[in-house]
């Protein structure tokens, strides 16, 4: 009996093994593949030669969309809307999750329904467009990071997280004289690294991303993100890029390599910033999915 279990148990980890290493390259691959096209010869790709190594290796691309005006300063851009909708984002939801997770907090069931409403009926495109118009928040910063500045989910992930920590930490601080806001600032956030780091993936990845509100909100190409310029690229409406590439045969036989190039480039930092909250992403999820 013993070893049927064991053979099982064997035959289960194989699997499990060849499962896991499958999904690792459908997920791995199509990064690696953009990126050796992205440095592969315009004409090798046209003829469909590249598909496990990269052929002719070099950097056109990367210069071409490097030394493109828009680029850098929609990177720029990108990382302002990033990191100051980030630190918004977190922060008031962090204030928001804090008086719903406290058990003697008056009426929190009420106010929870009220913000579970607002994940379920969306008012909608015109509507939010009505909002940011008549606030004169059209063409700013602030149309792009404060609508969305609080994701209701996001909200009962981090509630969950306050409401596990043990309520005898709370009473001790409230017999030290501390109020909520202290409790906040000094001793429930600095035990929720796990949730925070994973508020603050989750918030970047999707500011990052964030392409239609700048479509809709921004009319200055100087303000745009890299995600308006990436789909500019992609769809080939970008007119000054395209007029760059066709004034070199060189560049006009590099459409795919510059599409790729700019994908790479703009999921990159995400890339680099994952490994290092990956190990509270787990803890904070998890969280969040067992209790509501």
């Amino acid at each position: 009996m013993n070893k049927k279990h064991l053979s099982s148990d064997k035959l289960f980890l194989a699997i499990n093994i060849v499962l896991v290493a499958f999904i690792c390259f459908i997920i791995i691959y199509p990064i690696y593949y953009m990126f050796i096209v992205s440095i592969s010869d315009g004409n090798a790709v046209l003829r469909g030669e590249v598909n496990l190594l990269p052929k002719g290796i070099n950097l056109k691309a990367y210069k071409a969309v490097l030394t493109y005006q828009y680029v850098p300063v929609s990177y720029r851009n990108t990382l302002v809307y990033t990191t100051i909708g980030v630190l918004i984002s977190v922060f008031m939801t962090a204030l928001c999750a804090y008086p719903l997770s406290r058990k003697h907090f008056f009426g929190k069931n009420v106010f929870m329904g009220f913000i579970i409403f607002t994940m379920i009926f969306d008012a909608g495109m015109i509507s939010n467009y009505m909002v940011i118009n008549e606030y004169n928040l059209m063409n700013t910063i602030w149309s792009i990071v404060l609508p969305g500045a609080i994701n209701v989910w996001y909200i009962i992930i981090m509630r969950t997280f306050f409401a596990d920590i043990p309520e005898e930490i709370f009473e001790s601080a409230y017999i030290d004289g501390a109020n909520d806001l202290t409790i906040l600032g000094k001793i429930v956030l600095p035990l929720s690294k796990a949730v925070i780091s994973t508020m603050l993936l989750f918030y970047a990845v999707g500011l990052w991303n964030n392409w239609i509100s700048p479509l809709l909100y921004l009319n200055d190409r100087d303000k745009f993100p890299m995600q308006l310029i990436l789909r500019n690229i992609v769809i080939g409406s970008d007119a000054a890029l395209t007029k760059s590439m066709s004034a070199s045969s060189d560049m006009a036989i590099m459409g795919l390599n510059i599409k790729y190039a700019v994908i790479f480039i703009t999921i990159l930092p995400i890339l680099a910033v994952y490994p290092f909250v990956q190990r509270y992403f787990v803890k904070g999820v998890m969280v969040g999915s067992v209790k509501g």
